[in-house]
């Protein structure tokens, strides 16, 4: 399998410091970065590590859930999934992800919402990302649209 590499160039302190994602692999985008901005409830136009950890969950667990569904004999036509994750203060000093919130609306041909449900588990549990994010508590809201 592929390796993907991101690379990150920081300059400063952590409060006055900044620093800029670039997603070396596709060559897609650069992305600005601060801890102030990560801190703060308005982004302001920066990225941080929570959001391109909850763009890195999705993106897996929608693959990893049509697949499941595949496999229980249903047929994906839509799976559209949002994450929000948390960062907050880490008991043991510092901060960590304190949660993701992931939910997941699907249009599914042949497999009821009960099936859905367990399929979208199923996927949650298996899902790459999900399995490297084993020390966060992550729920699921998961439903046919």
């Amino acid at each position: 399998m592929a390796t993907r590499i991101a690379r990150t160039e920081w300059t400063g302190s952590l409060q006055e410091g900044s620093g800029r994602v670039t997603l070396s692999s596709s060559g897609v985008g650069s992305y600005d970065v601060s801890f102030p901005r990560r801190a703060a409830d308005d982004a302001g136009g920066v990225t941080s590590p929570e959001e391109l950890v909850a763009a890195a969950h999705t993106s897996c667990y929608c693959m990893q859930l049509s697949a499941v569904i595949a496999e229980a004999g249903g047929t994906p036509k839509s799976l559209v999934a949002d994450a929000a994750v948390s960062l907050g203060p880490d008991p043991a000093g510092g901060f960590r992800l304190t949660g993701i919130k992931l939910t997941v609306r699907g249009q599914v041909e042949d497999m009821d919402a009960a099936g859905f449900a367990r399929a979208a588990e199923t996927a949650k549990d298996t899902c790459p990302v999900s399995k490297a994010l084993a020390g966060v508590d992550i729920t699921l809201d998961a439903a046919l649209a």
